[in-house]
C-alpha cells in the first residue's frame, strides 16, 4: 500500500497542546518588537505539517521551546504525560537548556555547541522540527531588517551577526546529511540573510 504524504486530519490532542503552548508562553514576545512569541510556535508547527510530518511532530514543535524557556524537566514531565514519549523525546532533543530559571542559562557558546553535537545524532523528527525551528528564525530576521529594525533586533540577542550565522551554519552542517527538502529551504535562506547583512555592513 503506497504511503501517504501528511498527517490527514488533526485531533483533540493538537487542540490541547495548542492551548498548553499559549499557557507556558502567553507573557513571553519575541525578539522583534510586540509580537506574542506564540506566533513562532504556529509557524514552525505549520512548517513540519507542510513537509508531511505526523501530528505528534507538529505538536512537539508547538511545544518545542517550554523546557528551554518555561520550566526544564518539570515541563518536560508535563509533556510527557500529556502527550506521550515519542512527542517528549523530540521537545527534549530540540532544547538548549533543562535549567528551570532560564536566567540560570549556561552561556550562549555552551549551550550552541552543546546542542549542535545533539543535533547529529538526534532522530529525523527532532531534525525536522530544529530546521523548521531555526529557518523561521532566519526568515524572521529577513522580516525585521526589511522593516528597518537589524539594530534593534541585535541588540536583543546575546551573540552578534557574525555569531548567529556561525550557529545557523553550524546547525545547517549537522542537519545535511538527512538531505531533507526543508535543509535545501533553510540553506537558501541563511545565504539570503548573509548577503541582507554584508549589504547592511558594506553601507555603514
Amino acid at each position: 500500500m503506497e504511503k501517504t504524504f501528511g498527517s490527514g486530519p488533526l485531533t483533540e490532542r493538537y487542540d490541547a497542546a495548542l492551548k498548553f503552548a499559549s499557557d507556558a508562553h502567553r507573557r513571553q514576545l519575541r525578539k522583534n518588537g510586540n509580537v506574542p512569541y506564540l506566533s513562532h510556535l504556529l509557524r514552525v508547527s505549520g512548517l513540519v505539517l507542510d513537509y508531511g510530518a505526523s501530528e505528534d511532530v507538529a505538536i512537539a514543535a508547538l511545544l518545542h521551546d517550554v523546557v528551554e524557556d518555561c520550566g526544564g524537566l518539570a515541563a518536560l514531565e508535563q509533556v510527557r504525560l500529556k502527550f506521550g514519549d515519542v512527542v517528549a523525546e523530540i521537545v527534549l532533543n530540540t532544547s538548549d537548556s533543562t535549567e528551570v530559571d532560564p536566567q540560570n542559562k549556561a552561556p550562549w557558546r555552551e549551550r550552541k555547541e552543546a546542542y549542535i553535537a545533539k543535533l547529529g545524532n538526534c532522530n529525523d523528527e527532532s531534525a525536522l522540527v530544529s530546521a523548521c525551528d531555526k529557518l523561521d528564525n532566519i526568515t524572521s530576521l529577513l522580516r525585521t531588517i526589511t522593516l528597518g529594525g537589524s539594530e534593534a533586533i541585535l541588540s536583543k540577542f546575546k551573540a552578534g551577526r557574525e555569531s548567529q550565522i556561525w550557529y545557523f551554519e553550524s546547525v545547517l552542517s549537522a542537519l545535511k546529511k538527512r538531505r531533507s527538502p526543508v535543509v535545501e529551504e533553510l540553506e537558501r535562506s541563511l545565504e539570503r540573510l548573509k548577503i541582507v547583512w554584508n549589504s547592511e555592513r558594506n553601507n555603514k
